[in-house]
C-alpha cells in the first residue's frame, strides 16, 4: 500500500491532467487571489475552478507549505530562547547513544526528539532553560531516585531522568538507554 507521501506525489503528478493546470499555475492563482487560509483556498478552488475536493486540499496544502520546502530545524528551535546552553548535552547524548545504537532513528518533534528503533525507546526534551529530560521506555523496571517514573512528564515513556550537567551522561544512564533500545 502506498504511503500518504507517495499518494500525494501521485496526485501532484496527475494534477495537470486532472485539473488543467500545473501546481505552479495554481499557486500563482491563489497568490493573486490573496488567500492565506486553508479553508478559503479549498473553497475558492472548488467553487471558482471546479477542482475536486481532494485536489483542492492538496493544492491548498502545497500553497501554505511552499515557504517550508525544507523542514524547519526543530532541534535548533528547541535549543533557542535561552536553552542554547543545553545543546552540548543533547549532542553528547546523541553521540553516546549512536555508539551502541547504530540503527537508531532520530526523529525531531516540536518539543522533543524521539529516538526510535522499531518503536520509540527514548526521547530527549529541553524542559527548562537549565534541564533536559530524558524519557526512557523501561517497562517493568522499578523507578528509583534518579530513574523516576515518568508520571505526567510524557505518556510515551515509562521513566524520566533529569539532566542539568553534561557530566550526568554516565554509564548508568547509557545502560538504561541501551536496555530500552535492545527491546525496541
Amino acid at each position: 500500500m502506498a504511503t500518504p507521501e507517495q499518494q500525494a506525489q501521485t496526485m501532484l503528478n496527475n494534477l495537470p491532467e486532472k485539473t488543467g493546470k500545473t501546481l505552479s499555475q495554481w499557486l500563482d492563482l491563489i497568490t493573486k487571489a490573496k488567500l492565506d487560509k486553508h479553508g478559503k483556498i479549498v473553497s475558492f478552488l472548488k467553487t471558482e475552478h471546479q477542482v475536486t475536493h481532494g485536489f483542492a486540499n492538496l493544492i491548498a496544502h502545497e500553497f501554505l507549505n511552499q515557504d517550508c520546502a525544507e523542514e524547519p530545524d526543530l532541534v535548533t528551535q528547541q535549543y533557542s530562547k535561552g536553552k542554547e546552553g543545553l545543546f552540548p548535552i543533547y549532542e553528547k547524548l546523541i553521540l553516546a547513544i549512536k555508539a551502541f545504537a547504530p540503527d537508531m532513528e532520530v526523529s525531531p518533534k516540536k518539543a522533543y526528539v524521539s529516538l526510535r528503533r522499531n518503536k520509540q525507546f527514548a526521547l530527549i526534551q529541553p524542559s527548562t532553560k537549565t534541564r533536559i529530560d530524558v524519557g526512557i521506555n523501561l517497562k517493568g523496571t522499578a523507578p528509583d531516585e534518579r530513574l523516576e517514573a515518568s508520571g505526567s512528564f510524557n505518556a510515551m515513556v515509562s521513566h524520566r531522568v533529569r539532566i542539568t550537567d553534561i557530566e550526568q551522561i554516565d554509564t548508568e544512564l547509557l545502560n538504561w538507554l541501551k536496555a530500552a533500545w535492545e527491546v525496541a
